[in-house]
């Protein structure tokens, strides 16, 4: 019997192929994770967007409550009061998650709750059910 002498080649790394499909793993999975995440981030920024207008409505209700009508315009719940009363908001309030200004419509009232229209275009103006407004459930 003949005893054949050889040695089993020790493996020190990987192979190519092997690096590549946990590279292409990872790059499918970062991927997905990226787009759930953005998905989220957007779905916050409409959350913000339905607060900040119920928040700018109740604001102008109370302003109405002080001087007995609706502001003109937004910007005049910024300010201080006559008698140096503080602003009823913050500025920066005065502009959507996407940083366009919030439009309000003083003169055009819900024909049911006779609220002032205020929204915004939200994330993509023009598009069918992308505005966020106070009047959406009153509709």
């Amino acid at each position: 019997m003949i005893v054949r002498k050889g040695h089993i080649a020790a493996r020190a790394g990987f192979t190519l192929m092997e690096v590549l499909i946990v590279v292409a793993i990872i790059l499918i999975i970062a991927g997905a994770g990226g787009y759930i995440m953005m998905t989220h981030f957007e779905n916050a920024k409409k959350d913000m967007g339905k607060a900040n207008v119920s928040a700018l409505e109740v604001q102008v209700q109370a302003y109405r409550v002080r001087h007995g009508d609706y502001p003109a315009d937004l910007v005049t719940l910024t300010q201080l009061g006559p008698n140096g009363e503080a602003a009823m908001i913050e500025s920066k309030m005065l502009l959507d998650p996407w940083n366009r200004p919030y439009m309000y419509e003083p003169h055009s009232l819900h024909p049911l709750t006779r609220k002032p229209h205020i929204y915004s275009e939200g994330p993509m103006p023009g598009t069918p059910g992308s505005r966020i407004s106070n009047w959406e459930n009153n509709q």
